[in-house]
Order: C-alpha cells, then sequence, then structure tokens
C-alpha cells in the first residue's frame, strides 16, 4: 500500500490520473454521482480490504476523501462509519473524532460501569425463571379460559333446564308448588352464578399471583436496561462536549452547538462517527485540501436496510447534514440538484376528463405536490388549467421520479368520494418496473412493514415492531439479456417507497429498480411508471379502467 512519508493516512493513487480532471467545485455530499477520482480512491480501498480479507458478513459503510497536501500532490484519506476495534487498528483509516476523549481514565472507568451494568443485564434476562413463568402463565391462562367456556356451557344448559321446567310446570303445578319451584330454580341460578364468579375470581388469582412473580425480574431488568440507557446516553453527550468540528475557514464549533437550532435539538446516538465527517476533520487538522468524497457500501446488508455491497450512498440526513453543512463553510461546493426541477420542460398528458374527475399521465420528474424548494408540480399545473374546480384536487400521489396515471378530482365531492375509495383500498393500481435482476420466481407476493428512517429521510426500511403493512403482488413481465426484469407490481397497501423498497429488499424481489438514486444505483430515470388504474367513477358510480403504456 503506497503512502506519502508525511503521513501515514495520506494514500496516493497506484492508477495514474492523467487522464482525469479535477472537479471545479467540492461534492455536494447529500445527492452526487462520484467524480471518476472518488471512484479510483475507492476502488483502491476495497481492494485493500479485498486483501486483508475482512469480512462482509457484517457490512459497513466506508468513505473516500480525495485530498491535495501542502506539496501540491494528490491523494486520499479513508474512514468507516460507526467504531470497530479491528479496524481501528488499520494505520490508515483517519481516526475517530473522539479518540482522545475515550482514552480518558474519566470516560474508560464510566464505560467500564456500563460494561459491568451490561454484564448485569444480561445474566438477568438469561435466568431461566422468566422463560419457565411465561410458559406457566400462557397455560394458566390457557386452561382459565377452557374452564371458563365449560361452565359457561353448563350454565347456558342448566339455564335452558330451568327454563323447560318453569314452561312445564306452569300447566301441571298449583300456585304454592310452583311458587316453591321458582324458589328452588331461582337459587340454583344463584348457586350457579355464585360458583362461575368464584371460579373466575381464584382463576384471576392463581394468574396474578404467577404474573406477580414474572413482573418482579420484568421490573428489575426494566429498571437495569434505563439505568443502562441513562449511563450511556450520559456519556455520550459528555463526548459530544469534547467534540469540536472544523471547518474549511479554519473556525471549530462544539458538536453540541452544531445542533442546538436543529428540530431534534441534541446530536443523536452516533453523531460525528460517520465516514464523512471523519475525513474532514482530518484533512482540515492537517492543512489537506479537499478536492471529491464518495462513500460506499461494503459487506452484507442489515435486515431493516437497503444496501448493496460497493454501491454509492450520500451522507445521512438526520446525523450528517448539520454536521457537513458546518464543516463545508468555506468549501466551494456543487449546487444541490434537489433544488433544480427536472420536471420544468415537460408536459402533464390528459387522458379522461369529465365535470367530475381528470386521468392524466403524470411525467417523470414532476412532483405530485409543490415541495419545499420547487414550486411546480401536478397541484400547481391542474390549478391553473382547472381554475374553477373545487376542493384540493390532488387525491394520491406519485413519486417524482415515478411517471404514470393519477386521478384529479375537480370538486368536493368527487375528492369525497375517491379519498373513501383509497381508504377502503377500492382503487386498484398495476406498476409496471424494471429491476436490476431476475427473480427466482414468475409471480408472488411481497410482504414487508415500513416505516421512515428517522435520521435519513426520506428513505424508508423494514421494521417489524413499527413499520406499517406493506403488501405488493408482482408478475414477470418479460426478462432480457442484460439481467434486467420487466415486472408488474400491483400494491396492496400504500406506503411512501413501498414498491422500490420491496423492488430492492433482499427479503423481497432483492433487485432494484433501474434508476433508484436511493435503494439503488443512478440512471437516466426511476424505471417505475404507474400503468394502470381503476376506479369507480365518483358521480355516476361506474367502474372505469384507463391504461398508459411506459416508454421503457
Amino acid at each position: 500500500m503506497p503512502v506519502s512519508t508525511n503521513n501515514h493516512c495520506f494514500i496516493t493513487f497506484e492508477n495514474s490520473l492523467n487522464d482525469i480532471e479535477l472537479p471545479q467545485s467540492f461534492t455536494f455530499p447529500f445527492f452526487y454521482t462520484p467524480h471518476p477520482l472518488s471512484i479510483s480512491a475507492a476502488q483502491q480501498l476495497q481492494k485493500m480490504l479485498n486483501h486483508e480479507k475482512l469480512s462482509t458478513e457484517t457490512g459497513k459503510m466506508f468513505g473516500v476523501l480525495v485530498v491535495k497536501n501542502e506539496q501540491n500532490e494528490l491523494g486520499f484519506l479513508c474512514a468507516y462509519s460507526g467504531q470497530s476495534t479491528v479496524l481501528s487498528k488499520r494505520a490508515y483509516f483517519v481516526p475517530s473524532l473522539s479518540q482522545n476523549t475515550e482514552n480518558s481514565a474519566e470516560f474508560l472507568t464510566e464505560q467500564a460501569a456500563i460494561n459491568q451494568i451490561t454484564i448485569q443485564l444480561k445474566t438477568l434476562t438469561s435466568n431461566p425463571k422468566i422463560q419457565e413463568l411465561k410458559i406457566t402463565i400462557k397455560e394458566m391462562e390457557q386452561s382459565f379460559t377452557n374452564d371458563v367456556t365449560k361452565m359457561q356451557i353448563s350454565m347456558a344448559s342448566t339455564r335452558k333446564s330451568r327454563k323447560e321446567q318453569r314452561s312445564v310446570a306452569e300447566s301441571i303445578l298449583d300456585k304454592p308448588n310452583l311458587e316453591e319451584l321458582y324458589k328452588k330454580l331461582s337459587q340454583q341460578s344463584i348457586d350457579e352464578k355464585n360458583a362461575y364468579k368464584e371460579l373466575k375470581r381464584i382463576g384471576r388469582k392463581r394468574i396474578g399471583q404467577t404474573q406477580n412473580e414474572f413482573n418482579i425480574l420484568e421490573t428489575e431488568i426494566n429498571a437495569t436496561k434505563a439505568q443502562r440507557k441513562s449511563r450511556s446516553f450520559a456519556l455520550q453527550q459528555s463526548l459530544f462536549q469534547q467534540y469540536q468540528l472544523l471547518n474549511a475557514e479554519g473556525n471549530s464549533k462544539p458538536l453540541l452547538t452544531v445542533f442546538k437550532d436543529t428540530p431534534q435539538g441534541i446530536p443523536p446516538s452516533g453523531a460525528g462517527d460517520c465516514a464523512a465527517p471523519k475525513l474532514l476533520q482530518f484533512a482540515f487538522q492537517n492543512n489537506l485540501q479537499p478536492i471529491s468524497m464518495a462513500e460506499f457500501w461494503w459487506g452484507e446488508a442489515p435486515k431493516s436496510e437497503i444496501r448493496q455491497h460497493k454501491n454509492y450512498y450520500p451522507a445521512c440526513i438526520g446525523k450528517c447534514e448539520p454536521i457537513l453543512n458546518w464543516m463545508m463553510e468555506g468549501l466551494d461546493v456543487d449546487e444541490n440538484p434537489l433544488l433544480s426541477n427536472p420536471g420544468h420542460n415537460k408536459t402533464i398528458e390528459i387522458i379522461y376528463q369529465d365535470d367530475a374527475i381528470a386521468i392524466i399521465n403524470k411525467p417523470h420528474g414532476l412532483l405530485s405536490v409543490s415541495g419545499k424548494h420547487i414550486q411546480d408540480s401536478v397541484q400547481t399545473r391542474m390549478k391553473q388549467l382547472f381554475p374553477h374546480a373545487t376542493g384540493p384536487l390532488i387525491v394520491h400521489r406519485l413519486d417524482m421520479p415515478t411517471s404514470g396515471l393519477m386521478v384529479i378530482a375537480l370538486s368536493k365531492r368527487a375528492n369525497k368520494a375517491l379519498q373513501k375509495q383509497f381508504i377502503h383500498r377500492g382503487i386498484k393500481k398495476r406498476y409496471v418496473a424494471l429491476i436490476d435482476g431476475k427473480p427466482n420466481a414468475s409471480t408472488g407476493s411481497i410482504n414487508l412493514p415500513l416505516r421512515g428512517d428517522f435520521l435519513d429521510r426520506p428513505r424508508q426500511i423494514v421494521c417489524e415492531i413499527d413499520g406499517k403493512q406493506a403488501e405488493t403482488d408482482w408478475v414477470v413481465v418479460s426478462p432480457n439479456k442484460s439481467n434486467q426484469t420487466k415486472v408488474y407490481l400491483s400494491p396492496k397497501t400504500g406506503r411512501t417507497h413501498q414498491l422500490r423498497v420491496h423492488c430492492a429488499h433482499s427479503q423481497g424481489l432483492n433487485s432494484p429498480i433501474i434508476g433508484d438514486e436511493l435503494y439503488g444505483k443512478s440512471n437516466k430515470r426511476l424505471y417505475l411508471h404507474a400503468e394502470t388504474l381503476t376506479l369507480e367513477h365518483p358521480i355516476t358510480k361506474e367502474i372505469m379502467t384507463f391504461q398508459a403504456k411506459e416508454d421503457f
């Protein structure tokens, strides 16, 4: 591994760079196409990772920063996101922002205390009594339910018998004997009800005693978890107080101050530990001029996220945006591509129109509704096209890069009726997509619950705990020779990025849609098109189906 003699982290390029021009400005880290210099640096780092046979079973984000040193030599720096005992031993990675603090006696003492709590928690959670009590409680509840049901059936039978006895007695007994019978049957009913109440009281008491025994153990576990969480948070905040972030102008700002005016107010866990802040901090500390940057994923993807081995990814929003915005002050940075409007010169095709609705074919690159920075959208154009329409016009949305059919409500009545159809899943949609891969079957269904990635919006992740149900049926239309496949996608639910995630995720089709810049690789466009739309007309109640052929 060739390195410069003046710094072990400054790595020189193995390949010739004569044919590569320097970029005119620094990489906009939240949406970019890697510069050839960054690609060359990343490939060299990947070669190093392969040479050292670092496992790809547990994936991690790596970053490269192309820089110039004071001798005007071109090289690059390497970093990884998060913490790693194995990687920290490799001298060619730039150090963590917290390296000095983490070696202090105060930090090590508190870290040891937290580790001891973790050991204690492991002992508590591995107590076999917990599982035994869970099983016992479940068995007792089942037995209790069976006993209650059995008695309810018996009571229903005896109640029917008493009713029959009364009916017969009323026709054959005189008044004194009839009253005596009524009294006897009434007492039987009272006795049964009392026995039923006693059965439930004893059963609930027995379950409650066992449940209390379980709750004592669970309370201790939860208290220990809370103690560890509290001390870990306090330790991390003390670390954050030590983080002094540099920027290109040579100024320094505490990490806590950087996040002070953000919505969360305090740094989230792991802030400052991503690859990009480490790289820029080291560059500024060592008088190295940043030229371009890129981050790539190495290894297996987490179960919840979509990460492709060797794919390039932008910096995360939640943790890195406030940090990098500060650190890049003084750098000439590429313009944010998200501020441009790729749909400004594209037209909307009207497929159908009457007094209640319009069916349009939205071009890719056009927003459905106005955004924070871009006003041009389907919504604004429909307002211009239908100035006398009432209501919000927009009933549903398509992602900006997705093309295809949308229904527009031209009256409040139509809007309300169409919204009701969407809520009750009465409107059917079919999309066509070109995916980067070949499914193992010709048809299937994907059911992966989704929620937003709180630290990296607008990305979505699979989450079995907090995710909302998301189901998609799919059918292969036709494969082609370049390992790409055209598929029909029929969503049964309408979650954000549902089709994109279900295609890309390893438990879905494991084949991202071509041109998906969030979950796959960029291309000329996102090859996803809403091709078929079936609905009930909001006024006439006629079932109507519309189609618009994809242009790919």
